[in-house]
C-alpha cells in the first residue's frame, strides 16, 4: 500500500511539473513579445521631424530683400517714429532694396518693438542693431570714411540726440496727446488700423497714449523737470547741433554719415509739424537753427524724392515701381470684358426662369381647366 501511494504520488510530481512548466512559459511569452517589439521599433526607421514653423510674418520672402515692419504713413511726415524713420532713411541712403509690410499696426517684434525687419527668413530689431547688421550684409556703412575721432563725436552725438532730445519732443508729446494728433494730421482709423469711429479713436489714443508715454518720460527722468526747463534742454541740444555743422552741407562734410541720418529722423519730428500749431521748439530751430532746417530739406530731397507722395497717398511703397499705364488699361478692359460677360450668363439666367415660371403657370391654369371640365361632365 505504501508502495503504491509512493507511485500515485510519483505520478501526481510528474503530472504537474509540465503544467507548471507551461505557466512559466506562458507567463514568459508576453515578456518575449514585448522585448520583440522593442527590438522592432529599433530596428525600424525614425519618422522625419516636422518642418519647423516660420518665425517670421513674411513666410515668402524674396531673397535679400528687406521688408520693414514700421508705423503708419501721416499727411505730415512719413513716420512719427524717429527710429522708423532713421531705419528707412538709411535703407534709402544706403542703396538696399526693401518694402514696407502693411501690417496694420498689428505686429510688433520679439522685443515687443518697432521698427523691425525680416530678411531672408530672419528678424532684426532696434533700429542700431538693423543698421549694422545690414550695413555688414550689404557692405553699406555710411561711417567708412570717418576717422577714429570723428566715429568718436559721431557717437557722442547720436547719443545726445536719441537719449535727450528724442525725450525732450517726447515730453512734449505726452503732456498734450491731442497736439501729436493734430500736429501731425493724423487720421487715427487708418494710423491703427482700426474701423472704430473717430470720436472713440481720439479720446482711447489720447488716453492710452498720454498714460504709458508720461509713464515712460518719468522713468527716463527728464519728465520731473518744469516745462521751461525742458524747453530749454530740447533748445541747447539743437544749439551743439548747429555749432557742429557750421556751415557744411552734411555733419562731417559732403557726404551723409549716420549722424545725419539720426538727426534728419529727430529734427524732422520738429520742422514738420504743423504749422497752425505753435511748437516753441519748432520756432526756435527756425529763428535760431536755419542751418538745421537747410540740412533736414537736403536730406529730404536726397532720401525721399516721393515726400509728397507719400504723405499725400499714404503710401507705404510708393518707392516701388508701379505697373506701366498700358497694363492698367488692359487690366481693367478685362475686367470690364468679365462683368459684362457675367452680365450676359446673369440675363441669360433670367431670361430662362422666366420662360421656366411662364410655362409652368401655364401648366397649372390648363391641369384647372381640365379639372373644372371633368367636374361640370360629372
Amino acid at each position: 500500500m505504501a508502495e503504491e501511494n509512493n507511485t500515485e504520488t510519483k505520478q501526481e510530481v510528474q503530472e504537474t511539473k509540465p503544467a507548471e512548466e507551461v505557466k512559466e512559459t506562458k507567463e514568459a511569452d508576453p515578456v518575449k513579445e514585448k522585448e520583440k517589439e522593442v527590438e522592432k521599433e529599433k530596428e525600424a526607421p525614425a519618422p522625419e521631424p516636422a518642418p519647423p514653423k516660420p518665425t517670421v510674418h513674411r513666410a515668402n520672402f524674396e531673397k535679400d530683400v528687406v521688408y520693414l515692419f514700421q508705423f503708419s504713413r501721416t499727411p505730415v511726415v512719413p513716420s512719427v517714429s524717429p527710429f522708423c524713420l532713421k531705419v528707412e532713411t538709411y535703407l534709402r541712403l544706403a542703396g538696399i532694396k526693401y518694402e514696407n509690410v502693411d501690417h496694420k499696426m498689428k505686429f510688433r517684434s520679439k522685443k515687443g518693438l518697432l521698427p523691425f525687419v525680416e530678411m531672408n527668413g530672419e528678424e532684426i530689431s532696434d533700429s542700431v542693431v538693423i543698421i549694422k547688421e545690414l550695413g555688414q550684409k550689404f557692405g553699406k556703412d555710411l561711417d567708412e570714411g570717418l576717422d577714429n575721432s570723428q566715429k568718436n563725436i559721431s557717437h557722442a552725438m547720436i547719443s545726445m540726440i536719441e537719449n535727450h532730445l528724442h525725450w525732450v519732443v517726447m515730453y512734449w508729446r505726452t503732456k498734450h496727446p491731442d497736439h501729436i494728433v493734430k500736429g501731425y494730421k493724423m487720421n487715427l482709423q487708418h494710423f491703427l488700423g482700426s474701423r472704430v469711429p473717430s470720436f472713440f479713436l481720439n479720446i482711447f489714443f489720447k488716453y492710452s497714449y498720454g498714460r504709458k508715454g508720461s509713464k515712460k518720460v518719468k522713468a527716463h527722468g527728464i519728465g520731473v523737470h518744469k516745462p521751461e526747463e525742458i524747453d530749454e534742454f530740447g533748445q541747447n541740444d539743437l544749439k551743439v547741433l548747429s555749432e557742429m555743422l557750421e556751415d557744411k552741407p552734411f555733419f562731417f562734410g559732403d557726404e551723409p554719415t549716420n549722424l545725419d541720418v539720426v538727426a534728419f529722423a529727430n529734427l524732422a519730428q520738429i520742422y514738420f509739424v504743423d504749422k497752425e500749431l505753435k511748437y516753441s521748439l519748432q520756432e526756435f530751430m527756425q529763428e535760431k537753427c536755419p542751418n538745421l532746417v537747410g540740412h533736414v530739406n537736403r536730406m529730404k530731397e536726397r532720401c525721399f524724392p516721393d515726400w509728397d507722395d507719400i504723405c499725400t497717398n499714404l503710401d507705404l511703397n510708393s518707392h516701388l515701381p508701379k505697373p506701366p499705364a498700358e497694363e492698367k488699361e488692359n487690366k481693367s478692359k478685362d475686367e470690364e470684358k468679365k462683368a459684362e460677360k457675367e452680365g450676359d450668363t446673369e440675363s441669360d439666367e433670367k431670361e430662362k426662369s422666366e420662360k421656366e415660371t411662364e410655362k409652368e403657370n401655364e401648366k397649372e391654369n390648363a391641369d384647372k381647366e381640365n379639372k373644372e371640365k371633368e367636374k361640370e361632365e360629372k
